[in-house]
């Protein structure tokens, strides 16, 4: 039984920012208020809706056709065929099951110029007002009259994915597997949507939130900027998103109350916002988008001036859970040192990470570094030849296997053999590279589609550091921690990571109000001790913001000063959080 088996669940799944403003729902509602903006315009009213891929055409194309009197341009009709498109495209996307190049392309490379100048002339020469619907429709009308941006998180993208109901720019690939489809998305697609939204951010009038099929809501670019503001200037929490793994616990639908009927989840993005979504709160309800909007609107204020000048507008900073509390090992694996990364797949850094243990059942364990003598050559024969007969590969021979405990923090540097054994709920604090990981062996068995996992050996023999061996991974990996403050009521630990990361995590323990502060870049914690806490500023910059047991949350790098305290069921209680930060040396 573990620490948390009786704790009842107040964990929150839909944490939102509250914000003034009007909203528009159902597509009839919609209609009506795109009809009475176009209205001043006249005759000469040309409106662009441009849609983020993933954004189910079928549904908006078919609404957007109804305004009365508009000739409708379809922005489809516009690409370049989709076998040019596939080949322009292929050497980024590759042929490889996960991973391809980061591209450079723009809407200019995907649309056809011949049809785009025909459009722009019909466009000139309509009778009437015109509407341009689709992928580049703010390319091909650069000053519109109206501009209307249909939104889609990437996690929404992902389930339409897996139903096979969506393709990518300017192909037809719904029914290829959904890891190729998300492939796709990763280096060409969303690098080609992002660069186009962030030009467009602050001349877009309306947003339409379509990620629930057949109930769309729509903002005024004035109400997305106001909540995206504040949002940046106080302690808020993305939308995490939960999923089942072939590993996959228990542990999680209790803490988190998820659907007991799941036979298990295994993973919760808990602040990725590459990946997670943003809620406003609108008039009452719930208008939803990508959580990167925030970062490329507000990046200043939510990551701080030094971040942004290292890493632009990448949130550096991931926290995910990975439960394997009543489930399985994870895949043992390895990620890619910086330069490997930078030369094979086009990113600018790795995704150095550490473990930090929630909760673990007793005898849980986690696999870190190489036991001392292992001959290179030797593993990496052991390990190819149980790919290819699969047979056993003997992981105690050759990897460190070390005891596991709540609170225990591994650091797991690039370059690292690492996974977590079973009966583990850990905490996963790294950089945000998040598809790059080179599973080495899978112990056998298949993914949740039946099929056998992706295995890349290859990849990890070029990047497997065989100087971390036994005497390394003790000294410098495995569950250091220093006191570095303490006072009233609370202690603060240094707990990593690494040297050679660039993330900190400092760990606090308190009974009473403990003071932080951002010094100019951007916290994110995690409640890992405690029922209730709340975070508040002594100047009442921001309403106090109530985090719950394991919610991550954001500090922006505008907030500065803030103090923690135990609240509510916690009140003269110790709490603890766990605390990263980008590190700069002085």
């Amino acid at each position: 039984m573990t620490n948390n088996e009786m704790r009842t669940s107040n964990y929150d799944k839909f944490p939102y920012t509250p914000v003034a403003g009007t909203m528009c729902s159902g597509w009839p509602e919609i209609l009506g208020r795109l009809a009475e903006a176009m209205q001043p315009h006249g005759q000469n009213c040309v409106a662009a809706v441009e849609c983020y891929q993933g954004v189910l055409h079928t549904e908006l194309a078919a609404q957007l056709r109804t305004l009365p009197g508009v000739t409708f341009i379809n922005t489809n009709d516009l690409f370049k065929p989709a076998e040019e498109t596939e080949r322009m495209t292929h050497p980024w996307v590759t042929d490889d099951r996960l991973f391809g190049r980061r591209a450079s392309f723009s809407y200019a490379d995907f649309l056809c110029p011949e049809r785009v100048e025909a459009c722009r002339q019909q466009i000139e020469q309509a009778r009437g007002p015109v509407l341009v619907y689709g992928h580049g429709a703010a390319e091909v009308v650069s000053r519109p009259s109206i501009l209307v941006y249909a939104d889609m998180p990437r996690w929404e993208i992902q389930q339409r994915e897996r139903r096979h109901i969506i393709d990518g720019l300017g192909v037809r690939n719904r029914e290829e597997m959904p890891s190729k489809q998300y492939k796709r998305g990763y280096f060409v697609d969303w690098i080609v949507c992002d660069n186009l939204k962030k030009r467009l951010m602050e001349r877009v009038d309306f947003w339409l939130d379509t990620t629930i099929e057949g109930h769309p809501k729509m903002i005024s670019g004035a109400t997305m900027l106001q909540g995206l503001a504040l949002t940046a200037r106080r302690p808020f929490r993305v939308v995490p998103f939960f999923d089942p793994a072939p590993w996959g616990g228990q542990w999680m639908k209790r803490v988190c109350g998820l659907d007991p009927a799941q036979q298990n989840y295994g993973w919760c993005f808990d602040c990725v916002p590459e990946e997670n979504s943003l809620m406003l709160q609108v008039d009452g309800q719930l208008f939803e988008m990508p959580a990167n909007n925030l970062v490329f609107s507000q990046t200043r204020a939510l990551l701080g001036g030094s971040v942004e000048a290292r890493f632009g507008q990448d949130f550096p900073i991931r926290f995910d859970f990975l439960d394997t509390i009543g489930g399985g090992n994870l895949s043992l694996q390895v990620h890619p040192t910086t330069q490997y990364i930078r030369d094979t797949f086009g990113i600018w850094y790795t995704q150095d990470e550490s473990y930090y243990l929630l909760d673990a059942e007793d005898g849980a364990t986690v696999f870190l570094g190489l036991k001392d003598g292992v001959d290179s050559s030797e593993m990496i024969s052991a390990l190819e030849e149980a790919q290819n007969t699969g047979g056993e590969f003997d992981v105690k021979r050759y990897v460190n296997q070390w005891p596991a405990k709540k609170h225990d923090h591994f650091l797991i540097p690039a370059g690292t053999i690492h996974c977590s054994g079973a009966g583990a709920m850990v905490l996963e604090i790294s950089a945000t590279p998040s598809i790059f990981t080179f599973k080495l062996y899978d112990w056998g068995r298949l993914g949740l589609d039946g099929l056998p996992r992706p295995i890349n050996i290859g990849h990890g023999a070029h990047v497997i550091q065989w100087e971390r061996n036994t005497g390394f991974t003790r000294k410098n990996l495995v569950n250091h921690v220093e006191t570095v403050a303490r006072g009233d009521g609370w202690k603060e630990e240094r707990t990593g990571l690494h040297e050679n990361e660039f993330i900190e995590t400092r760990r606090h323990w308190f009974t009473k109000p403990v003071e932080h502060h951002t010094c100019g870049g951007v916290n994110v914690l995690n409640l890992v001790e405690g029922d209730e806490a709340v975070v508040e500023s002594q100047s009442g910059a921001f309403e106090p913001f109530v985090v719950h047991y394991a919610e991550t949350f954001i500090v922006p790098a505008a907030v500065g000063r803030y103090t923690i305290r135990p609240y509510g069921r916690s009140e003269g209680r110790q709490c603890g959080t766990i605390k990263a930060y980008v590190r700069f040396r002085q």
